[in-house]
């Protein structure tokens, strides 16, 4: 399977799922965006890669947009795909899917690392045999810096304050 194609793994919304609306929690969606990713990993042969390399996947940056409600016992489908990377991180895209309607997407930036320190996405990607270039990044992944930049701008402004 090639790395930029698109996993589907067919799931069920159960009970213990729900939140007190009776719908998916909004917290379940990134658990199960998480069976999503190893599923793609697997799939397209990364997760060899990364256990010969004794790195491991780590999520820096997570979105997730909720458009409608997914209820107890409906069936969907989790669509993962790789959106592409630049010089540090790696975006995928998790779609959940039914009846073809999204009513969830959750988008991560994420790097490989281990004790040698992180691996560059290309340099992860040449282990496959890959020298790709990536594909044009979407306006959202561009923007996943600023954002989450601000952030921790914002908790180190904190932290300084608080030491003194």
């Amino acid at each position: 399977m090639g790395i930029f194609e698109t996993t589907t793994i067919r799931l069920r919304a159960w009970p213990n799922d729900l939140d007190i609306n009776m719908h998916v929690n909004n917290g379940r969606y990134l658990t199960l965006a998480d069976l999503g990713r190893f599923d793609w990993f697997r799939r397209v042969g990364l997760w060899e890669v990364a256990k010969q390399r004794r790195v491991y996947p780590v999520i820096g940056d997570v979105t997730a947009k909720f458009r409608r409600e997914l209820r107890a016992f409906e069936r969907f489908e989790l669509r993962t795909r790789l959106v592409g990377w630049d010089d540090r991180w790696g975006f995928l895209e998790h779609r959940f899917v039914r009846a073809g309607r999204t009513f969830c997407v959750v988008a991560i930036r994420g790097v490989f690392t281990g004790p040698g320190g992180t691996m560059r996405p290309a340099e992860f990607l040449g282990e496959l045999g890959l020298g790709l270039d990536s594909p044009p990044l979407p306006p959202w992944a561009s923007h996943f810096h600023t954002a989450a930049e601000a952030i921790s701008e914002t908790l180190r402004a904190e932290e300084r304050a608080a030491q003194g």
